[in-house]
């Protein structure tokens, strides 16, 4: 190709960098809307008991991915390589440590997301086709435990179709997976906009807005915290600071998970036009966007709904009964549709980038050989498969619940995204703590862009992100635990591939 063309091949690694400005945009854009933003508000109204609670929850959320994201820029344009995150904790601290990274991508954290978004867009895509459902079993449940069992039903066949099919999409070059990632961000972006604008004006002619700005951090029932440690206090927002900080802190749980994914570009850095560049100010402009459009979400869920009915939301569908509310029963129809097209293109952007991770690794030698291989159309297919397969195998395993003499099946993927909600965040302060390790060990090298308000806002973000994951592991030891451990899994993996790795080389 000839350094002129719209599409570059980098002579080094064998990508083409085709991904320019929007469509880098449209990735992180894509990554993080999902289905939460339709679902985790009510969750958050408990907890937080006001209607200035739910706002400054998310506005807390979106401050924080901004600076995340702002900080991400500088490493992001000092190496513009494929792996992105892997690549930045490798060089800021070991290869052991972009590793545990890694593994904990490809043991939950990017394969249990898609597993998580491939049930999402096929339980709202049951509500268009009822035959498509969690209880219509190909497979009846098999018991493998007393607390874990395997089934396949209608709705857990359709969640491996996408996945499978998504994964067959981006294996015929980026071209198509870039094509499909701007068309369904675009139009969930709008779908997103249309009840925003909907909910603001409809909403807004009923007086529940005003109703409930009137009473903006008045209590109304809001949850009890209780530790799982015996040495700690219950606490809710009505129990001073102390409770004020520890409700906010868990609450984050909910909507930092439905912005996550912002950091799936740095993954494609190996196919950007102008990395150094272009990566920086997508990763600002895609997280600004969207944070925008949650806190203008949540806004209209205000505009159109009693606080009560948010925190009371069927099966914490907020999304769904606030377009009922809006344009009658054809709402949960509608918001079906909004979730289908959220989700797919959500799936789509999480299948794209997580495999170039994967790829990094089998670089270093820490991953199946295979997948550091690129096919014809310049992707590294062999990752897209290996990804495919161990994402459907999450899909299978089904968590086991009795209340009341009654059996009732839940996801595995669901436990295991709880448990890595903590160490995500481990990595993202890691990764932050790595550009003032990086300016000290390496403060000749080439930044093109260097990170917005340094020093004040990367280590804002550490603070709270830090204060945050102690809460976490003190009020929900049950999830932040299990999550440290499945990194900490990778320790011991690590040194076999490592091993493995140097025997084949010495063997050549």
């Amino acid at each position: 190709m000839e350094a002129g063309s719209a599409e570059i091949e980098d002579s080094k690694s064998g990508f083409v960098r085709s991904l320019g400005l929007l469509d880098s945009t449209m990735i992180v854009a894509g990554s993080m809307i999902g289905s939460g933003i339709f679902i985790v508000s009510a969750d958050i109204a408990r907890q937080t008991g006001s209607v200035g609670g739910l706002i400054l929850t998310w506005v807390i959320t979106g401050l924080l991915t901004m600076f995340a994201a702002l900080s991400y820029g500088e490493l992001a344009a000092m190496m513009p390589k494929a792996g992105g995150q892997y690549i930045y904790l490798r060089e800021s601290y070991s290869p052991m440590m972009g590793f545990l990274f890694g593994w904990a991508m490809f043991l939950v954290i990017q394969t249990g997301t898609i597993a998580a978004v491939g049930v999402a867009f096929a339980r709202f895509l049951g509500i268009l086709l009822p035959q498509i459902s969690e209880t219509a079993y190909i497979v009846n449940p098999i018991r493998l435990s007393d607390g874990y069992a395997l089934s396949l039903s209608t709705q857990q066949l359709v969640a491996i179709a996408l996945i499978v099919a998504l994964t067959v999409l981006n294996m015929q070059g980026l071209k198509l997976g870039k094509f499909i990632q701007n068309v369904f961000t675009s139009a969930k972006t709008l779908s997103l906009i249309a009840l925003i604008v909907i909910g603001i004006l409809i909403g807004g002619a009923t007086g529940t807005f005003s109703d409930n700005i009137s009473e903006l951090f008045t209590p109304q029932a809001p949850s009890v915290i209780k530790p799982d440690f015996s040495f700690l206090p219950e606490v809710s927002v009505t129990g001073g600071i102390f409770g004020i900080i520890v409700v906010f802190c868990v609450a984050q749980v909910g909507s930092l998970f439905s912005s996550d994914a912002w950091n799936n570009i740095t993954f494609t850095a190996g196919e950007v036009k102008e990395p150094k560049k272009n990566i920086p100010l997508s990763l600002a402009m895609g997280t600004g966007l969207v944070t925008a459009l949650y806190i203008l979400a949540n806004l209209a869920y205000l505009a159109t709904l009693p606080f009560e009915k948010i925190q009371n939301a069927p099966q914490d569908r907020v999304g769904t009964l606030a377009l009922d509310t809006m344009i009658g029963p054809i709402g949960a129809v509608v918001m079906a549709v909004a979730i289908i097209v959220s989700t797919f293109g959500c799936a789509n952007g999480l299948t794209l980038a997580g495999a170039r991770v994967y790829y990094a690794m089998a670089k270093d030698g820490l991953f199946f050989k295979s997948t550091g291989n690129l096919n014809t159309r310049h992707v590294p297919a062999f990752a897209l498969i290996i990804q495919c397969i161990w994402t459907c195998i999450l899909v299978l395993p089904r968590t086991i619940k009795i209340e009341n003499g009654v059996e009732s099946y839940g996801n595995l993927y669901g436990a295991l995204l709880d448990y890595v909600v903590f160490a995500v965040l481990i990595f993202y302060i890691l990764t932050i703590v790595g550009i003032f390790r990086l300016r000290k060990s390496r403060p000749d090298a080439e930044r093109p862009y260097k990170a917005f308000g340094y020093p004040v806002v990367p280590a804002m973000y550490i603070i709270a992100a830090t204060l945050i994951s102690s809460v976490l592991l003190f009020y929900r030891p049950q999830t932040s635990v299990p999550g440290l451990l499945i990194v900490i899994s990778g320790i011991p993996v690590y040194f076999i591939w490592k091993n493995f790795s140097s025997n084949q080389h010495s063997q050549n």
